[in-house]
């Protein structure tokens, strides 16, 4: 099979049959075999009615897989990858804004130009500036600069990969604004960008609040540490550990000689203890020892993870 559309949804009755015949057009036209997955996540507007209608006019293509709760975009994406039998996965949002028509090339620059994903990028879009637009452009700047991708448009709706990048990868939580660098963790590195048509939402209204930025930028810190650090924690939990216990150890070592010197001169004065920068030394000291011990412990778990030498293996003679 050529290609394997993955759909996830959430209430978007309207667009949904429009959407199968525009992908429907698109794949006979290129005469290319195919799959539509949706997958309906928890939708309670009819969606699934109308995925079961497809199916009935078109069973050997249209597939669907229906969540009973509203569990979210990533968990949506990662059931529709592992059901994807194409041998290019490609990721469209239901709503109609993106373009089927981007299809045939996508499907082009991951079978002859060799990436292994091709991340769209809609240059013109037709959000409001204030609320999406400029934020989306500030998210995405601080993302290129944390992962290393140049990519500008990091969460697009519409993505091709390699099946085999969507077979290695997990795709977890919220961490679909960030399968780029999850695919580049896993160690496929050609990943690509093409400009794409950004259209304007025929029905319904938008599922994304502002709240999604903020979120983003946790999940971003979340998979940079987890990615330099997963496997290593002591690395960061003791080298921090053990400097902040130094300089708390030398600030106390500081305050005894001064108060020895002083005691020595005769000016007894007030008690180390009176003096605020002993407890400032003794806090550096007590927290240092918990992120030592952060680190140690989250090197006795790492190593006994059932995944700690899981490894894409990529040729084998």
């Amino acid at each position: 099979m050529d290609i394997s559309v993955v759909i996830s949804l959430y209430n978007e009755k309207e667009s949904l049959e429009k959407l199968y015949l525009w992908i429907e057009r698109v794949m006979k036209a290129n005469g290319f075999s195919y799959e539509v997955i949706f997958v309906d996540d928890g939708s309670t507007d009819g969606s699934w009615q109308i995925i079961e209608k497809l199916k009935s006019a078109n069973a050997d293509v249209v597939r669907g897989i229906k969540f009973r709760n509203n569990y979210g975009k990533s968990p949506a994406l990662y059931c529709g990858f592992q059901a994807a039998k194409g041998e290019v996965v490609i990721t469209l949002d239901a709503d109609l804004q993106d373009s089927p028509d981007e299809i045939p090339e996508l499907y082009r620059m991951i079978t002859e130009d060799g990436y292994d994903l091709v991340s769209g990028w809609k240059r013109k879009r037709y959000d409001a500036k204030l609320t999406k637009n400029l934020p989306s452009r500030l998210y995405n700047a601080t993302a290129r600069q944390v992962t290393g991708l140049k990519l500008h448009d990091m969460n697009s709706g519409i993505k091709a990969y390699r099946n085999e990048v969507v077979k290695n990868i997990e795709v977890y939580g919220e961490m679909h604004r960030y399968i780029p660098y999850l695919a580049k963790n896993a160690g496929f590195t050609k990943i690509g960008e093409k400009v794409v048509e950004h259209r304007k939402r025929e029905f319904g209204q938008t599922k994304f609040g502002l709240n999604r930025f903020v979120n983003g930028y946790l999940d971003l810190i979340t998979l940079w540490f987890l990615n330099k650090f997963g496997k290593k924690p002591m690395h960061f939990f003791g080298l921090w550990g053990s400097l902040m216990f130094l300089l708390g150890f030398i600030a106390l070592v500081v305050l005894i000689v001064w108060k020895l010197i002083e005691l020595n001169r005769g000016n007894y004065g007030s008690l180390i203890a009176e003096n605020p920068y002993f407890y400032l030394a003794m806090f550096g000291m007590i927290i240092g020892s918990m992120f030592f011990l952060a680190g140690f412990l989250g090197e006795m778990i790492s190593r006994n993870s059932p995944e700690r030498n899981n490894y894409l293996i990529e040729k084998e003679l």
